[in-house]
């Protein structure tokens, strides 16, 4: 049996909308079937990543196009990863960089963008989106470079602007719209779509975030202890699957997905489509001082 398991990023969900702190359920999910597949959002949790070996990491637009039937997600015992990041690069990032082949035994290298990529964050009711620049520069440099830069994942490892006020309230206020979710899907989700591989985004040097010295709620505990906030994203991309045409994993061996019950986007469509189980969990109350309690419903 596989399984498909998604938080979209930058709503604010009470289970998978913080740190990685989706990643229990992902966990228990992923112990009763062959594989799980799981997008970034599930299991980044800054530099902790405790995705098991069946999971598969998975960028959003890849797993719309995958859900599609159009492409197969072919398991690779290892990728080569390019760590795009802003000039100069700083000692956190060489750092993760260097522990990450020495802990992971990953193939890694540093790429210092000659147009730097700045992304600003926006929260509104809606959720967390933003503005960005520096991306089809970097694409452009890419192609460019294509017979001399060889690369199987992309980790961005750029800045995030973020408020003070905004990025305070994230974390004292116990909840709510993790303010760097949003823009960093919006970028991963234009450059893996440009260059048809897995990529993720790590929101390097966030100000506030890394200077702050507080005790905050639990989901948002692992965003406190890291210095680069990259190396979960390394550890995903490690592994992570590659696109392919004609072998690997197909949608037909798909047997559900599991999601918010609050959120409907092109994979639920998909799965209608092709009759596989949707399951949306919610949280109910039985009274007002009652303990929550997860239930799910499903629609095919």
């Amino acid at each position: 049996m596989n399984g498909i398991f998604i938080v979209p990023t930058g709503l604010g969900f009470e289970i998978g909308g913080h740190a990685g702190d989706a990643t229990p359920a992902a966990r228990l999910i992923a112990s009763t079937v062959d594989k799980l597949i799981v997008h970034p959002n599930v299991v980044n949790a800054s530099d902790i990543n405790e995705m098991t070996d069946n999971m598969l990491y998975v960028e959003g637009s890849m797993l719309d196009n995958f859900l599609t039937g159009t492409s197969y997600l072919q398991e690779v015992k290892s990728n080569r990863i390019m760590v795009a990041v802003n000039k100069p690069v700083t000692p956190e990032v060489i750092n993760v960089v260097s522990a990450a082949r020495a802990v992971l035994g990953a193939d890694v290298f540093i790429w210092e963008l000659e147009t730097p990529i700045t992304m600003t964050s926006k929260v509104d009711g809606n959720g967390a989106s933003g503005e960005y620049d520096g991306v089809l520069d970097m694409l452009e440099s890419l192609q460019d470079n294509r017979d001399h830069i060889h690369f199987d994942a992309l980790a961005l490892a750029t800045p995030v602007k973020v408020d003070d006020e905004v990025t305070l309230e994230y974390l004292r206020g116990g909840g709510g719209i993790n303010p760097w979710g949003g823009i960093e899907a919006i970028v991963s989700r234009e450059v893996s779509n440009a260059l048809g591989k897995p990529v993720a985004h790590a929101p390097v040097a966030q100000g506030t975030l890394s200077t702050l010295n507080e005790v905050v709620d639990p989901r948002m505990a692992a965003e406190m202890l890291s210095l680069s906030y990259l190396f979960s994203v390394i550890k995903g991309l490690h592994k992570a699957p590659r696109v392919d045409l004609g072998k690997g994993l197909h949608v037909s061996d798909i047997d559900f997905m599991i999601s918010p019950a609050t959120c409907y986007g092109p994979p639920h469509t998909h799965c209608i489509m092709r009759n596989i189980p949707n399951y949306c969990r919610r949280k109910q109350r039985s009274g007002t001082n009652s303990t929550p309690r997860s239930t799910f419903s499903s629609f095919e």
